[in-house]
């Protein structure tokens, strides 16, 4: 008996210490983890924000500041990504995924106080931003240069997967007599094996997680917090050298961009409530949609880009989202909303991917700080987002003007990367 234990505790051990090394398999771990920290962390408040409104009797503006709070949070999050030294890039990663899921299973409990959602909220924003951008440089870093296209496609796909994957749970828990809570306790339940599989792909210099913890403690000592903040400004300063401009075009039009997609992003499924009274859960078949679309948005953008390149596909983009936002403005039934979930979902994961495409090749000795930048003002528009459509909603909680100001708002985005382009032909894309 004892060395049948034996023979047991070796084989778990030896599963434990597994590396997955596998390129397709790293991609489809990079997938859960958007899947995850964004599906879950961040769009799952839309699929269930209909009935979080009604069990908790909540206003359309304190929904609306829950939502800002969290895209703050994701600003935050981008923030703190910038300064993890690529050696503590997985580590950083895992410990923010945690965060991530346990904030996702922290709003099973009853009778938390609107503080308590406002703190729970921020921090599975700043968990999803750290987490977007390290899986990112962790996932796409193992792959070969021959299948990093593809294999990035299907990375991403992760957002895509996470909103569908939302708007199913949702729908399917709702139909059993569920609730928000017990939604969000079965998200966080899901989310669980994420972590063993994100053990699997660390670094192989790993060791153990003590002797990272001191190296870490070892390198704090070296460097002191004005030591990194100096260092940080430096390489802020070389990156920019020469593409002021260029980065200052694009980082406006990205701070358009998450302004004007969040709209719908956040309000999309509480509109259908309202117009669709007879479509007995018609906002989470519209947000399905959303997801779905987002899903095959890649592989498409990414072969016209090659084509036309990348500005001149990012244009095309925004001008089919901020048409899209008209939709439901002409059209007041479901024409309009399912029009827009569709573009919603078919431009936006499009329009990240090739953003932060083309900034980090404006200087890609400092990609990861550069990508932080566009990170940092994309959730500088989504925080803004609504909080400006609440105000203009009113009290009959009417987006049609906020649709039209997030349209106006592509369009003046449309023209900065018009502008970008012109300046950096041929050399940036």
């Amino acid at each position: 008996m004892p060395q049948n234990g034996s023979v047991m505790m070796t084989a778990f051990k030896s599963r434990a210490a597994t590396i997955i090394t596998n390129q397709t398999a790293i991609a489809c771990i990079g997938l859960y983890c958007l899947a995850v920290v964004m599906g879950f962390g961040r769009f799952l408040f839309t699929a269930t924000l209909p009935d979080i409104m009604t069990q908790l009797s909540l206003t359309t503006v304190i929904a609306g500041w829950l939502a800002s709070v969290n895209y703050s949070g994701y600003f935050i999050g981008a923030l703190i990504a910038m300064f993890v030294p690529q050696r503590l890039t997985w580590q950083m990663l895992i410990s923010w995924t945690i965060i991530s899921v346990i904030t996702t299973m922290l709003l099973v409990l009853p009778n938390l106080s609107l503080n308590a959602w406002y703190v729970i909220r921020l921090l599975a924003g700043i968990a999803s931003g750290v987490a977007m951008i390290l899986s990112s440089s962790l996932v796409i870093q193992s792959f070969s240069i021959e299948r990093r296209s593809v294999l990035s496609a299907l990375h991403y796909a992760g957002i895509g997967v996470g909103i569908s994957a939302s708007a199913i749970l949702t729908w399917w828990l709702l139909t059993l007599g569920y609730h928000f809570d017990i939604i969000w306790l079965v998200a966080g339940m899901i989310s669980l094996p994420l972590l063993w599989l994100l053990y699997a792909i660390r670094p192989k210099s790993l060791n153990s997680f003590n002797s990272q913890a001191a190296e870490l403690n070892h390198s704090n000592q070296r460097l002191s917090v004005k030591q990194i903040y100096l260092n940080f400004k430096r390489s802020l300063y070389e990156a920019a050298t020469g593409h002021t401009k260029a980065i200052i075009l694009l980082s406006a039009s990205y701070v358009l961009a998450g302004f004007g997609y969040i709209t719908s992003a956040t309000f999309l499924p509480v509109m259908a409530a309202q117009r669709l009274t007879t479509q007995t859960y018609a906002g989470l078949l519209i947000w399905l949609v959303v997801g779905v679309f987002a899903m095959l948005s890649n592989p498409i953008w990414g072969a016209l880009a090659k084509r036309i390149g990348e500005s001149k596909t990012l244009m095309g983009l925004t001008v089919l989202q901020a048409f899209g936002m008209g939709l439901p403005i002409w059209f007041d039934g479901a024409i309009g909303l399912y029009g827009n979930a569709a573009i919603l979902g078919l431009t936006f994961v499009g329009m990240v991917s090739m953003t932060l495409n083309l900034i980090k090749n404006i200087n890609p000795a400092y990609s990861n700080l550069l990508i932080g930048l566009a990170t940092l003002a994309y959730a500088i528009g989504q925080f803004m987002g609504p909080l400006v459509t609440v105000a203009l909603a009113g009290k009959h909680d009417n987006f049609n003007a906020g649709l039209m100001v997030a349209a106006l708002g592509l369009l003046v985005g449309l023209v900065l990367v018009f502008f970008f382009q012109r300046q950096t032909k041929p050399r940036y894309g």
